[in-house]
């Protein structure tokens, strides 16, 4: 999984392992460790949220994702959902959740569990 934050904007990423545990058993989570402390983010399936929803406690990023929008994402063609999260304080937050896609140019990174690129041509 990966996340990708800009101001108040977040966008999570997820391999086809990872949709398919998401998916099939309810939530995924990562880590970060540093030296002290380490940093959590996970992705919940919920029966409650009608929207996306993030929230940040004690270190960890907790997406949660209604279970209605999520069924079947595994298998279907939607590549992702997005939401505008309003904030008590009137702000907003920006909520990206899609399938991570190979990339088209040249990367050390690996992308052998992406999805493959529609853009690329056979």
């Amino acid at each position: 999984m990966k996340i990708r934050i800009k101001g108040n904007s977040i966008r999570f990423r997820l391999t086809q392992t990872e949709v398919k545990n998401l998916t099939e058993k309810g939530a995924i989570e990562e880590y970060t460790c540093f030296e002290s402390n380490s940093f959590k983010y996970a992705i919940e399936v919920s029966s409650y949220h009608k929207q996306m929803n993030a929230i940040f406690s004690e270190g960890e990023i907790r997406l949660h994702i209604p279970k209605n929008k999520i069924e079947g994402w595994y298998t279907n063609a939607i590549v992702g959902f997005e939401h505008i999260q309003k904030l008590s304080s009137g702000n907003t937050l920006s909520l990206l959740l899609e399938k991570d896609f190979t990339c088209l140019d040249n990367t050390i990174e690996d992308q052998s569990d992406n999805y493959p690129n529609p853009k690329i041509h056979n």
